[in-house]
């Protein structure tokens, strides 16, 4: 068959393949579906590592800066706190388990025992819990749509999935205790169905502007043997 005559065919079946393939979004996956798969994968982990922090911070708040370390299925947290206080900014080891959270605090010696709520922090070992943690948020965002794939992971290697959505103050709550009001959502999600990342945009601490605190999940599977000290 001579090349003129092969041609248009080529032609004709590049198109089609370009039509086909990776497409700018996550159109043809049912939102609500793939934040119900990541919210069962979190569930069902034996731990991963994680990295919550804000750029943002209101000026005058007591609160949560940024959180980074392993937390399991026990539940439990081994990693730090970075915390805003009356008395400036610390980032401190910090341990929870069996319910109690533990920091060394800064001119303290030793580890003391601490309520994170006075911090306006949550319990680190909740961060991924069914009831009080991210899978919450995923459950009971209202509205989800589907974005533009992005690239993130390690090096931006993977092509993750986006879905947009409304959390409410009370699931967000538990997380943040002083959140108030609806909260936007944007997901991040692996081609295999885990979430990679989260960023909710809201009021976070009653009575000051609204802030953005951004989530990243990692390394499923990870297991740790945490203990008290």
């Amino acid at each position: 068959m001579s090349l003129r005559r092969v041609a248009p065919a080529l032609l004709a079946t590049l198109l089609l393949v370009a039509g086909c393939g990776g497409g700018s979004g996550s159109g043809d996956t049912d939102p609500a579906g793939a934040l119900k798969t990541a919210q069962q994968k979190l569930e069902d982990t034996s731990g991963v590592m994680l990295s919550l922090s804000t750029d943002d911070l209101p000026d005058g708040v007591q609160g949560l800066k940024s959180a980074s370390g392993t937390v399991t299925d026990a539940p439990a947290f081994d990693g730090t706190l970075g915390v805003v206080t009356s008395l400036g900014s610390f980032s401190v080891p910090v341990r929870s388990v069996d319910g109690r959270v533990y920091a060394q605090i800064p001119l303290t010696p030793g580890w003391s025992e601490l309520n994170p709520a006075d911090y306006g922090a949550p319990d680190p070992a909740q961060l991924v819990s069914a009831e009080k943690g991210v899978p919450s948020l995923l459950a009971a965002t209202t509205d989800p749509k589907s974005g533009k794939d992005i690239r993130g992971g390690s090096d931006n290697r993977e092509v993750l999935s986006t879905y947009t959505g409304t959390v409410p103050a009370s699931a967000v709550s538990s997380i943040i205790p002083g959140a108030t009001g609806s909260f936007a959502a944007t997901y991040a999600v692996t081609s295999d169905g885990e979430l990679r990342q989260a960023t909710l945009t809201g009021v976070f601490y009653a009575g000051h502007p609204a802030n953005t605190y951004t989530l990243v999940l990692t390394d499923y599977g990870t297991s740790k043997d945490i203990t008290a000290p």
